[in-house]
C-alpha cells in the first residue's frame, strides 16, 4: 500500500498541468463617483471575464489630478502590462502618460485624450461630433428664436472642450438661437445645481438647458423644479446611460427632452488590449457611434438595453457553469487517482464501518432509554417541585412561628442583661463583654422584626389602615427619641418647617418604622461632631409632602446606591454591620402608601434620602382607610432596638503590662465586636494585630510575618480562602499556620480549606477553650519541628511529610545560594535577599520560622562543614582551604574554627 500510494502521488505530481500565463492590467480612472464612470469599469470587468486569469488593477482618482498622477506611477512600478488610462485633466496627466509610454507600457486612452500623441490607442467617442449633434438637434427643434444656458463639464478637460465647440458649430444653422448663459458643472449634478442658482434670474427666460451629461441636466431640473419656474423648458443631457436612475429612463419619463448617447467604451479598450498583448492588428484611433435617444426611439434603446443586459447575465451564468464544469472535472480527475489507493482499503475500512454502525445502533438504542428516563425525570421534577411549594409555604408558616417565639427568650435575655450591666460593682472587663451580649441581643430583635415585617410584605399579609395625621407633629415625635443619641455623640440634630401642620393620610404604625430605620442609619454612619437634618415640606406642585433627611456621614458609593434597596444588600463604606433588610423594608412600606423614596449619596461626602407621600386620599382603597384617627406615642423600646448599633464598638481595655510577648498573631475579621472579643480574649498570651478587611489582612500577613493567622472567610475585599490560597503559595508565608474561623460551615468550604492547605477549620458560634488549645497545638507543632531539625538542613528535614512542598522548596533555593557562594568572602544576607527577592525582616523570619536559627549562624556553619571535608579528604594547605570557605585570612579561619569545633584546623586534620 506505500509503494501503491508512493506511486500514485508520483504521478499526480508529474502530471502536466497546462495554466494560461496571467494578463495584470491597470485602469487608472478621474473619477468613479458618477453613474457613466461606474458603467466603464463594469464594462471592463465584464469584458475581462471572457480572459481567465486576467488581473484587473482599478485605481480610483476623485477628481483629483495629482492623485491620479501618484496612482499611474504606483501602476507602472506595478509591472502592469498594459495601462488604460479615463485623464482627469490633459496638462497634468501628460507627462506621467509619456513616461509609461516611454517605457514600453502601452498604453489605451479612454474618453478623453492628453496633450501629447504618446499612446499607443484612444477608444472613445467624438465629443465635438456630439456636441454638433446636439446642437443640430436643438436647431432643428426651433424654428423660431430661443435662448440656451450651456452647462459645460471640468474646465480644462478635453470632451468639455470639444463638446463645446461642437455644440457652438452645430446650432449655426439656426441664426435665432442665442446661448445667453454658460456655467461650469465639473460634471456634477450638486455642482450645476449650485452654479444655475447663481444666475437664477437668467432661468425664466431660456428655452432649454443643454448639459454636457445626463447628471448636470437633472440637477438643471431640479433646480427649475425648487424655483418652482413654470415656463416650458427642456432638457438635454449626454451619456444615454440604460437602467435606472440613467439618461434612457430620464428621456423615458419625460424629464429630459433628449439625451445623446455616449459609449463607455469599456468592452472595446479590453478588446483592443487584448489585440496589442497577443500582438493583432488593431485601430489606433477607435471612435465610437453616438445617437439622439428622444421619444421617438427611446421605447427601442430600452428594449436593446435590457435584451444586452439578459443575454449578459447568460454569458455571466454560462461561463459560471463552465467554471463549476472545470472544477467538477479537476475533481473527478483528482478522485480517479484517488480511487486506485481507495480500492485498497476498501476491505478495511468496510469493516471498520459495519462495526461502527452495530456500535451506532447500540449507542441510539442506550440513547432513547436515556430520553425515556429523562422524560421520568422531567414527571418527577414536575410533581417535586409542587411538592416544594407545598414545602416552602410550610417552611413560611413555621418562619413566622419560630419567628414570635425567638422574642420571648430575647426579651427574657435583655430584661436581666439590662439588670446586671445598671450594677456599679461589675468589672470593667465583665462589663465590656455584657455590652457585646446586649448590643447583639437588640441586633438579633431588630433582625427578627425585620424579618417579620418583610415576610407579611411577601406574602401580602399587610393591611394599611391609613388616617389622616399631621406629619410635623409625628415627625417631631420621633426625632425627640434620638436626641439622648445625638448629645451621646456631639451630632448637630435638627428639625426644620415652615408649616405648623401638615395633614397628610399615612398608617402610624408603618410610617414610624420607616422614619425610625431612616434616622438610626443617618446616626449609625455620622460620626461625632457631625450634623443630621430632618426638613419637612411640600412639593412645588403642592402634590406631596416631602420629608428630607441628610447627614455628613460616610456616603456611599456609586455601586451600594445601586443595590441600596436591594434585599440582604450589604454595602462597605463602614464598620458598621447590617441585615440588608432596613432601607429595602422602608421602600416596601412607602411604595404601600403610593409614595416613593430618593436616596443620593457621594462617597465621604455624607447621604440625603426623600420621602414623597401623597396629598389626599384618593389614591387609597375603601378598606385601607381608617376613619379614626389614632393616638400615636413613640416605643421608646423600638428607637432602642434601632439606635443600640449606632453606638460604636466597645473600646479594647489598654494592656497592663507592655511585656513583649512570644507569639505574635494576625486577626482579620471585619465583625468589630468579635474582632474586640478575640483580641480581649487572646491578648494575654499573644501579641494581637487586627485586620478589618481582606485586602489590609494580605498586606499585613506579607509585612509583619505573623507567627499565626486567624481569618473568617466572608471579609470584605478578598475572601478568606482567597488569602489562603496566595499565603500557602509565597514562600514568605507558607509556614505560617492559618486558622479559618467562620460562620459558614459546610462541608464542602472546610474540604476547600484543607485543600487550600489550611491548618484548622472552626465553625462559628465556637468554643473559646477549642480555639485557644487550636493555637496552642498549632504553635507548638511548629516548634517541635524546628526544635528536631538543626540549621544544617538533613535530608530528614527535606523527606519529613510535616514540611510542605513549597517549604521544602525554598530550603532548598536558599541553602543552594550559600552552597555556590561559600567561597565569596564578601557574601551576606543581602546577596541573599537579592536573588530570592524578598527583604531582610521577611527572610529572616522565615528562616528562623524553619530552622530555628539566624541566617548568619547558618552561613558559618556550611563554611565550617565544607572546611572539615577539605581537611580529611583533601590534601591543601589551611591557608589555600580558608581561602575555599570563604575566610579572608589563615588566622582568622583558625580562631572560628576553634572555637566551634574546640581544636585546632592542623589538630584535627592530623586527627
Amino acid at each position: 500500500m506505500l509503494i501503491l500510494l508512493f506511486l500514485l502521488s508520483s504521478y499526480i505530481a508529474c502530471s502536466p498541468v497546462s495554466s494560461p500565463k496571467k494578463v495584470r492590467i491597470g485602469f487608472s480612472q478621474c473619477t468613479g463617483a458618477d453613474n457613466w464612470k461606474k458603467a466603464t469599469v463594469e464594462a471592463l470587468k465584464r469584458e475581462i471575464s471572457f480572459h481567465p486569469g486576467s488581473e484587473l488593477i482599478y485605481k480610483n482618482a476623485k477628481d483629483n489630478s495629482a492623485l491620479q498622477v501618484s496612482q499611474i506611477r504606483d501602476l507602472i512600478n506595478d509591472k502592469i502590462d498594459i495601462l488604460l488610462v479615463s485623464p482627469n485633466e490633459a496638462e497634468p496627466l501628460t507627462p506621467v502618460i509619456d513616461e509609461a509610454y516611454n517605457k514600453g507600457i502601452p498604453v489605451v486612452m479612454i474618453d478623453r485624450k492628453t496633450t501629447s500623441n504618446l499612446y499607443t490607442s484612444f477608444v472613445g467617442a467624438n465629443n465635438f461630433e456630439i456636441g454638433k449633434m446636439a446642437g443640430n438637434y436643438v436647431a432643428n427643434l426651433f424654428h423660431d428664436s430661443a435662448r440656451i444656458i450651456e452647462v459645460i463639464g471640468l474646465k480644462g478637460s478635453t470632451p468639455s472642450s470639444e463638446r463645446e465647440r461642437g455644440f457652438a458649430e452645430g446650432i449655426r444653422v439656426n441664426q435665432k438661437i442665442r446661448i445667453t448663459s454658460k456655467i461650469y458643472g465639473n460634471w456634477l449634478k450638486e455642482t450645476a445645481s449650485e452654479e444655475l442658482l447663481k444666475i437664477k434670474d437668467k432661468l425664466p427666460s431660456a428655452d432649454l438647458v443643454f448639459a454636457h451629461n445626463d447628471p448636470m441636466a437633472i440637477g438643471a431640473y431640479e433646480v427649475y423644479k425648487q424655483l418652482s419656474i413654470n415656463k416650458d423648458v427642456l432638457f438635454l443631457g449626454v451619456d444615454g446611460l440604460a437602467g435606472p436612475n440613467g439618461g434612457i429612463q430620464f428621456v423615458s419619463d419625460k424629464i429630459l427632452k433628449a439625451t445623446l448617447l455616449n459609449p463607455t467604451g469599456g468592452e472595446e479598450a479590453i478588446q483592443i488590449a487584448f489585440k496589442i498583448l497577443n500582438k493583432e492588428a488593431f485601430n489606433r484611433e477607435n471612435t465610437l457611434p453616438t445617437v439622439i435617444i428622444d421619444s421617438t426611439n427611446v421605447r427601442i434603446m430600452t428594449l436593446q438595453a435590457d435584451k444586452i443586459n439578459s443575454q449578459q447575465k447568460d454569458i455571466e451564468t454560462q461561463q459560471e457553469i463552465l467554471i463549476e464544469q472545470q472544477r467538477t472535472y479537476n475533481n473527478q480527475r483528482t478522485l480517479l487517482h484517488i480511487l486506485v489507493l481507495a480500492l485498497c482499503l476498501v476491505f478495511i475500512l468496510g469493516s471498520i464501518a459495519a462495526y461502527s454502525l452495530q456500535n451506532n445502533r447500540k449507542k441510539n438504542k442506550r440513547l432513547a432509554e436515556q430520553n425515556h428516563e429523562i422524560n421520568d425525570q422531567k414527571n418527577q421534577l414536575i410533581e417535586m417541585t409542587a411538592k416544594a411549594k407545598e414545602a416552602t409555604d410550610a417552611k413560611f408558616n413555621f418562619f413566622t412561628y419560630i419567628s414570635h417565639e425567638f422574642k420571648t427568650p430575647l426579651t427574657l435575655i435583655i430584661g436581666p442583661l439590662e439588670d446586671v450591666l445598671n450594677s456599679s460593682k461589675l468589672h470593667f472587663t465583665v462589663k465590656n463583654n455584657l455590652e457585646l451580649v446586649r448590643k447583639n441581643s437588640y441586633r438579633l430583635l431588630r433582625l427578627v422584626h425585620q424579618l417579620m415585617d418583610f415576610h407579611k410584605i411577601e406574602h401580602n399579609k399587610v393591611q394599611l389602615k391609613a388616617s389622616e395625621n399631621n406629619l410635623v407633629e409625628f415627625i417631631g415625635e420621633i426625632t425627640t427619641a434620638f436626641n439622648e443619641l445625638a448629645n451621646r455623640k456631639k451630632i448637630s440634630f435638627f428639625t426644620h418647617t415652615k408649616y405648623k401642620e401638615i395633614k397628610v393620610w399615612f398608617d402610624v404604625n408603618m410610617l414610624d418604622k420607616v422614619i425610625i430605620n431612616i434616622l438610626s442609619n443617618a446616626f449609625k454612619f455620622t460620626n461625632n461632631n457631625g450634623f443630621i437634618n430632618v426638613t419637612i415640606d411640600k412639593s412645588l406642585d403642592n402634590l406631596n409632602a416631602v420629608i428630607h433627611v441628610e447627614d455628613s456621614g460616610v456616603g456611599m458609593s456609586e455601586e451600594t446606591i445601586e443595590h441600596a434597596f436591594d434585599v440582604f444588600y450589604q454595602g462597605n463604606e463602614g464598620v458598621f454591620e447590617g441585615t440588608g433588610l432596613g432601607l429595602a423594608l422602608a421602600k416596601e412600606l412607602v411604595n404601600i402608601h403610593h409614595g416613593q423614596i430618593i436616596l443620593q449619596s457621594k462617597k465621604g461626602k455624607g447621604t440625603s434620602l426623600e420621602i414623597k407621600l401623597p396629598l389626599g386620599n384618593a389614591h387609597f382603597k375603601e378598606d385601607e382607610i381608617l376613619n379614626e384617627t389614632p393616638t400615636f406615642n413613640v416605643n421608646q423600646d423600638d428607637v432602642k432596638i434601632y439606635t443600640t448599633f449606632s453606638e460604636a464598638s466597645l473600646p479594647s481595655p489598654e494592656d497592663s503590662t507592655t511585656e513583649q510577648k512570644e507569639h505574635f498573631i494576625l486577626l482579620i475579621e471585619d465583625n468589630s465586636d468579635l474582632r474586640f472579643f478575640i483580641k480581649n480574649r487572646l491578648s494575654n498570651s499573644y501579641e494581637i494585630h487586627v485586620s478589618e478587611n481582606g485586602s489590609d489582612g494580605l498586606n499585613s500577613a506579607f509585612n509583619l510575618i505573623p507567627d499565626l493567622i486567624i481569618t473568617d472567610i466572608v471579609l470584605t475585599g478578598k475572601d478568606g480562602l482567597y488569602i489562603t490560597n496566595i499565603l500557602k503559595n509565597d514562600f514568605r508565608t507558607s509556614h505560617i499556620p492559618i486558622i479559618i474561623l467562620t460562620a459558614r460551615g459546610s462541608i464542602e468550604q472546610q474540604i476547600e480549606s484543607l485543600k487550600l492547605m489550611a491548618d484548622a477549620f472552626i465553625v462559628k458560634p465556637f468554643n473559646f477553650q477549642h480555639l485557644e488549645e487550636t493555637i496552642n497545638n498549632l504553635l507548638r507543632n511548629r516548634e517541635t519541628l524546628k526544635d528536631h531539625y538543626t540549621c544544617e538542613v538533613p535530608n530528614e528535614f527535606l523527606r519529613s511529610p510535616k514540611v510542605k512542598k513549597i517549604d521544602r522548596k525554598f530550603i532548598n533555593e536558599f541553602s543552594s545560594i550559600v552552597e555556590s557562594n561559600i567561597g565569596n568572602e564578601n557574601f551576606g544576607v543581602d546577596d541573599i535577599c537579592r536573588e530570592m527577592g524578598a527583604s531582610r525582616i521577611q527572610l529572616y523570619r522565615k528562616i528562623k520560622a524553619l530552622l530555628g536559627c539566624n541566617i548568619n549562624d547558618y552561613i558559618l556553619n556550611v563554611r565550617l562543614q565544607k572546611a572539615k571535608f577539605l581537611l580529611i579528604n583533601e590534601d591543601l594547605p589551611i591557608s589555600e582551604i580558608a581561602s575555599r570557605v570563604g575566610f579572608a585570612s589563615q588566622a582568622y579561619f583558625s580562631n572560628v574554627f576553634k572555637s566551634k569545633v574546640g581544636t585546632t584546623p592542623k589538630a584535627f586534620k592530623v586527627k
